[in-house]
């Protein structure tokens, strides 16, 4: 199945089935899905989220329920 590209709202969707939460490695603005925080991940709101993905043009894409955060194509 190839990467298709989705909405924040679609993300949402799939991240509450997968049980993941919105997070970004601490101290910059790379985006992950996660669990829970850790020493490495922080949990942040969806809107932080989205507005990090627009500043740096960036989207979401998803295989199945897979998620991968990268730049636009």
């Amino acid at each position: 199945m190839a990467l298709e590209k989705i909405s924040i709202e679609k993300a949402k969707e799939l991240a509450s089935k997968a049980g993941v939460k919105p997070g970004k490695v601490k101290g910059t603005e790379i985006l992950r899905f996660a669990k829970a925080a850790s020493e490495n991940i922080e949990l942040i709101t969806w809107e932080e989220f989205q507005k990090i993905l627009e500043k740096n043009k960036l989207a979401i894409y998803a295989s199945g329920s897979w998620m991968k955060v990268m730049r636009q194509k």
